[in-house]
């Protein structure tokens, strides 16, 4: 694990990090996000049963979106053009529904904040086209699932 908080400067204060001498890398993060619900709930996002129309379109669109507006979101994220983003709707079980955001470039910066922003909104999304039904929807998590790319390499949750 890294000492260092690279968003200090050496007195202590916030700013952005200066990426222009690191390489130029094909950068991916995945992010997940896992939201609970009632199984009646669950039913009615699964059969369209809803009063604000198609819930997985929208969190699908949501994720993406907030994934590109990420630096608008988190103030000293860097600008990155984004060449891909995808959102993947898994259900675990009767009461739990899996968001997946990965995101992807060639650039100088990762893309984590960017994966974890799109997973974060889109269960958000989800609870706010649900809340008319189901109060007590929980956000249970949300976490890096794994990164590859830039000098630190690859990184993954699920080693030992």
């Amino acid at each position: 694990m890294s000492e260092t908080l690279t968003h200090l400067d050496s007195n202590g204060n916030a700013h952005m990090v200066d990426v222009s001498d690191k390489d130029v890398t094909k950068r991916t993060a995945t992010a997940r996000s896992v939201v609970r619900m009632l199984p009646e709930t669950l039913r009615k996002v699964i059969e369209g049963g809803l009063p604000k129309g198609d819930v997985l379109a929208t969190v699908r669109i949501a994720g993406i979106q907030a994934a590109k507006k990420t630096p608008d979101l988190i103030p000293l994220c860097h600008p990155l053009m984004l060449t891909k983003i995808t959102l993947d709707i898994n259900v675990l079980d009767e009461c739990h529904i899996e968001i997946l955001c990965t995101c992807a470039l060639s650039g100088k910066t990762g893309v984590e904040m960017e994966a974890l922003t799109g997973a974060s909104v889109a269960a958000l999304t989800l609870y706010d086209m649900c809340k008319a039904v189901d109060k007590g929807i929980v956000i249970c998590e949300t976490a890096l699932l794994e990164k590859h790319g830039g000098k630190s390499g690859s990184w993954s949750a699920n080693r030992g």
